[in-house]
């Protein structure tokens, strides 16, 4: 059976429960659970810590991955929380540290997802501009090492207000069949399942959001 690990944001957990129904008997789908995964950096420093509690396979076959969001988190009308140098770096070595631990597996990048920016008050902030840029930087930084990308911020950019659950994530049942079924697609992709075995699992599922929805 297949090896699969999602690491990454509150995107990844919006999607997870989703994403490990439909690979129910197809494949094993691990992740660090409900922690959120956070800034690119955050990942780089626990990922080895992860991998240990949660006994990870070293023979992973695929590892799906995102940072980002935090990353362009403006507080208080600064820069960004990582510059754009720091975030390539970080993206980097991150990599790295993904195939030392897991070295036979395929790495894909899923890009950051599209914000309602016009929804953010108060002292936070995310605006798209720094999200294409961030984008651009993770597909010029990790496309030459190999990586492959999950397109979510195309398939989020103006996506309906239902899909919405607040101005970032897409915690609803419509946002799930959006972004949760762009992941099952990808991963299908490049670890060999094929997709049409899963359809009938996908309609149970949607027929109980409660299933779905959360981590």
């Amino acid at each position: 059976m297949k090896k699969i690990l999602l690491l990454g944001d509150s995107i990844r957990l919006g999607y997870e429960r989703y994403v490990k129904e439909m690979f129910d008997g197809h494949a094993k789908v691990y992740s660090p659970g409900d922690v959120n995964g956070g800034m690119a950096q955050f990942i780089q420093r626990w990922l080895n810590e992860w991998k240990r509690r949660g006994n990870f396979p070293d023979d992973m076959d695929l590892v799906h991955w995102n940072a980002g969001l935090w990353d362009v988190l403006r507080i208080c009308g600064d820069e960004p929380l990582s510059s754009p140098a720091f975030y390539a770096e970080t993206l980097e070595r991150v990599h790295k540290r993904i195939k030392l631990l897991f070295p036979k597996a395929k790495i894909v990048f899923a890009l950051s997802t599209w914000v309602q920016e016009d929804l953010y008050q108060g002292e936070y902030q995310r605006y798209n501009k720094d999200i294409e840029l961030f984008n651009e930087i993770a597909i010029k930084t990790l496309g030459p090492l190999g990586e492959e990308f999950d397109d979510l911020y195309l398939v989020t950019k103006n996506a309906p207000k239902e899909c919405f659950s607040d101005m970032t994530h897409f915690n609803t049942v419509e946002g799930i069949k959006l972004v949760g079924n762009k992941v099952v697609d990808c991963l299908c992709l490049h670890v060999g399942i094929d997709r049409n075995l899963l359809a009938e699992k996908e309609a149970r599922l949607f027929e109980i959001p409660e299933s779905i929805l959360g981590c």
